[in-house]
């Protein structure tokens, strides 16, 4: 390619560009059932906010600070969990994103990774609070 010509952009599918721009999950859901945070080595960081019913994940949100990517893998972490069992959601592994998204740069792997850890996270922080449900009523024991 010649030096003064740009790279050609980057030719997403449909689900990526979905995912990058769908903003119905992005925010801080308030009195979380379970909250995950992971800072990768590029310093973005995505932190994950789930609300869980009957054992059953009703709704995942997140926010970013860092890359168009990560935010895309937040969103499809949270499109391809919810409505599943607490238990089936421990199944998602970054291959599921990088396959969903069908286009994300494979330098940018590490993104799906970051969004799935923080997502295990925050099952891990609801696990433990349903073996202790009764710290709830007492925050400050926390």
């Amino acid at each position: 390619m010649d030096s003064t010509n740009p790279q050609p952009a980057v030719e997403h599918s449909e689900k990526f560009q979905e995912m990058v721009t769908r903003a119905d999950r992005y925010g801080v859901l308030e009195k979380p059932d379970g909250y995950g945070k992971r800072t990768g080595d590029c310093n973005d960081t995505i932190e994950m906010f789930l609300s869980v019913r009957g054992n059953q994940i009703q709704m995942l949100t997140f926010i970013v600070d860092g890359c168009a990517n990560t935010i895309a893998c937040g969103n499809t972490v949270s499109m391809l969990v919810e409505g599943r069992s607490v238990n089936d959601a421990w199944q998602l592994s970054p291959q599921n994103i990088i396959d969903y998204l069908e286009t994300l740069p494979p330098d940018h792997h590490h993104c799906a990774e970051l969004a799935v850890g923080a997502f295990y996270k925050a099952l891990a922080n609801y696990n433990n609070q349903m073996k202790e449900v009764w710290k709830k009523e007492y925050p400050y024991l926390g």
